[in-house]
């Protein structure tokens, strides 16, 4: 399955680089687990940030990043299989997991929910 990995980025940061870094830290540390189990594992900023960098945003929240941040990870559910969505308070992990739920995509809470990959 293509796991689109949701949670907290921006939030909770106000906006701080340092914090902003952990949180996508936080994100990455399920990358290996789901691909040791099979799967591919995606987070939208994988995608988005270097996006907001070529579209020549110059600030978290601009215009730029606005027009590309959500609406990127929103395009990559059109893809996903499901979404683990990690712990942490998150407007746009709660908005990707509705429209995941939406789509009939599979929400997993937990790594240890996410089944392996069959051979």
């Amino acid at each position: 399955m293509l796991i689109l990995i949701a949670g907290p980025y921006r939030s909770g940061t106000n906006d701080d680089p340092i914090l902003m870094k952990q949180n996508l830290a936080n994100l990455e540390a399920f990358a290996v687990p789901l691909f040791r189990k099979g799967h591919v594992p995606m987070i939208g900023e994988w995608v988005a940030l270097p996006l907001i960098n070529l579209a020549g945003s110059t600030q978290t929240g601009d215009e730029i990043w606005n027009e590309i941040q959500y609406p990127c990870a929103h395009r990559l559910l059109e893809k996903c299989d499901a979404i683990l969505r990690i712990e942490g308070l998150s407007k746009g992990a709660d908005e990707d997991v509705r429209i995941g739920r939406e789509r009939g995509l599979k929400i997993y809470f937990h790594i240890d929910e996410v089944p392996n990959a069959e051979q």
